[in-house]
């Protein structure tokens, strides 16, 4: 939940499809949530939140920190206090981009109006394309090594 309580800008109001592996997560999400439900008995305030604290109330940003903060620390070769939250954004991004995703289809993902803020904002994540029109012309014109003997 945003402070004011709603997104950042209308295009943030949109429907993308989850991966499968994050559908898996949220479904046993939900099933951790009933029995935090079932345990708050009377405490629990339902607000139909996806993620709130062990009584249903709506998460405030230093929540969400300390339990990211949680999660780090549990994978080996990660230092919590490098990262934040806001990383993940970052490494969404980068991965994309390092799988070949057009930079067109980032920018729509994340939300951007157009592809210069992309590049602008996450300019360092976003894969070199410099080399792909050397590799394309290496294809259509393959060298000739008799010529250059």
């Amino acid at each position: 939940m945003r402070e004011r309580g709603d997104t950042k800008t209308r295009k943030s109001r949109r429907t993308l499809r989850l991966p499968e592996r994050c559908v898996e997560a949220l479904t046993d999400h939900l099933q951790h949530q009933e029995i935090a439900r079932a345990t708050a008995g009377d405490r629990w305030r339902h607000h139909n939140l996806v993620f709130c604290t062990s009584i249903g109330t709506e998460l405030d940003a230093a929540n969400v920190r300390r339990a990211f903060r949680r999660v780090v620390a549990l994978t080996p070769g990660l230092n919590a206090a490098d990262w934040t939250p806001r990383e993940l954004r970052h490494s969404f991004v980068s991965l994309l981009s390092a799988s070949g995703v057009q930079i067109e289809q980032i920018s729509q993902l994340v939300g951007h109006k157009s592809t210069q803020v992309t590049e602008t904002v996450y300019w360092h994540e976003l894969r070199p394309v410099l080399t792909e029109g050397a590799e394309a012309m290496d294809e259509i014109l393959p060298r000739n090594r008799e010529s250059l003997s």
